[in-house]
């Protein structure tokens, strides 16, 4: 039979699958090697309008014109990591309250006003930021940069409110003591950085948050919230004029402030390695991480230190740990690896689950493949996978108009070069095989890995204390 006349039908797919349809003989495009990372721009510059408003507001839009859709927004560049010591959540409790009523509108009328106009409003926290964003139908702009402007600037922060969401989060602090991979992470952050804002998640602990009222909340807002803090941003239907005029009218006489200083760096890491267990005797999964000091999101090493992520256990089926865990082993679904950048340098964290009876068989596989990345360079092929891999997430992250100008902000926040999006794949493309192999020498230290499981002690102490002193902690 003529394979190559079968070639256009689902016959030659059932036959023939091993050689493909890409040619007589030629290898499938699965086993091909990645083409090489394209380079060039990938922000309109033609649509791209930036300015500045006397109070110090910064202000950005991105034209896009395919859709009567706008999105607008405010940048915050400080967080969770500003907070005081005893106020940890104030921020992410600060922000729920924030959408439960503001300007003339209580909860409900807010709500409402909303919804009537088919508009999505999201307000959230993160360590080194704050975002208040609202998007919707282009012929409804007037409305959307009066809610925004009501939400960021007159937020209510009534009593009542402050007290239900207060109760809701401490409700939700209860719940995440049955969950597994909570436990996981915040034993994790606490292990890491004990002392550190880095050492409670976002949403703060339980002493904290009951302490926080509506006074404190707007004390925090006061301070949090002004114009030499934030980046305006508008993205979508609209043209520049009309976005700059719309937001001089909404926020040219917010006041100028002065930003909250940045957190402390968190302190030295530890000189050893360590074990701790949070001990649920019904698990028949193990939670485990694996975890050290990282790196922060300006550091130069950062492209260098990713593509050495993604041949480690950042790549999903092209990493090693995958490949050995997973797919040699049969000790895990799933594993993976990654730097948490921040503006300190964030862990850097190795996480997965498998068997109790396997967590140590785990740990030791873990180990060997660090600590054999820092003996051993990747070949080139794994530098030629990872950089087409990253490249290739790179662009698929910004499909989107609104996703492009998400990033341009972001830089702004952490104070990195404008054109750091454009100039990504040029420089991803300059990274060789030994500055990779010296991110996983300078950057990857197994001898001081915090090692933190989530099961039963009773099974995983004997597995885990060869790799260092143990610590049982209770949920």
């Amino acid at each position: 039979m003529n394979a190559r006349i079968l070639c256009s039908g689902l016959s030659f797919a059932l036959l023939m699958a091993p050689v493909g349809c890409t040619g007589w003989g030629r290898k499938p495009a699965w086993e091909q090697p990645p083409p090489p990372v394209a380079e060039g721009p990938v922000v309109p510059q033609e649509r791209l309008h930036r300015t500045a408003l006397e109070n110090g507001l910064e202000i950005l839009v991105l034209e896009d014109h395919g859709l009567p859709r706008l999105e607008i927004g405010l940048l915050l560049r400080r967080g969770a990591e500003i907070e005081a010591d005893g106020q940890a959540g104030a921020v992410s409790l600060l922000t729920d309250v924030m959408e439960r009523g503001a300007g003339e509108r209580d909860a409900l009328a807010l709500a409402r006003a909303t919804e009537e106009i088919g508009a999505s409003l999201g307000i959230g926290a993160g360590m080194d930021s704050v975002s208040v964003e609202i998007s919707g139908l282009s012929e409804d702009a007037a409305t959307l940069f009066d809610l925004l402007a009501d939400v960021s600037l007159r937020p209510r922060l009534e009593r009542r409110e402050v007290e239900r969401a207060r109760a809701e989060t401490l409700a939700g602090f209860e719940r995440s003591k049955d969950d597994p991979g909570s436990l996981l992470s915040k034993q994790l952050a606490r292990t890491l950085y004990d002392g550190h804002r880095y050492g409670l998640p976002v949403a703060g602990a339980p002493e904290s948050v009951a302490t926080l009222d509506a006074a404190a909340l707007r004390a925090l807002h006061e301070g949090l919230f002004v114009a030499s803090n934030a980046i305006f941003y508008a993205v979508g239907d609209i043209t520049r004029e009309q976005a700059e005029a719309s937001a001089r009218a909404r926020f040219g006489d917010w006041r100028p402030g002065t930003p909250p200083a940045p957190g402390p760096p968190p302190p030295a890491p530890p000189s050893e390695r360590r074990v701790v267990i949070v001990d649920r005797p019904d698990l028949g999964q193990a939670q485990l991480a694996l975890a050290h000091e990282g790196i922060a999101r300006t550091d130069d090493v950062r492209i260098a230190a990713s593509l050495m992520n993604t041949i480690l256990g950042g790549g999903g089926f092209l990493s090693r740990l995958m490949s050995r865990v997973r797919a040699d082993e049969g000790l895990a679904y799933g594993i993976g690896s990654g730097f948490s950048l921040r503006r300190h340098p964030g862990p850097f964290v190795i996480s997965t689950s498998t068997r109790v009876a396997e967590a140590g068989r785990v740990v030791e596989s873990v180990l060997e493949e660090v600590d054999r990345l820092r003996r051993e360079p990747p070949s080139p092929d794994e530098v030629r996978q990872a950089r087409s891999f990253s490249a290739g997430r790179f662009v698929l992250g910004l499909e989107r108009t609104a996703a492009i100008a998400g990033a341009l902000v972001e830089l702004d926040v952490y104070g990195l070069p404008r054109d750091s999006l454009d100039s990504y794949r040029t420089r991803l493309n300059r990274v060789t095989q030994e500055e990779v192999h010296d991110a996983a020498r300078s950057l990857l230290h197994p001898d001081r890995l915090a090692i933190v499981a989530v099961g039963p002690a009773l099974v995983l102490q004997p597995q885990l204390e060869r790799f260092g002193p143990v610590v049982i902690v209770q949920p």
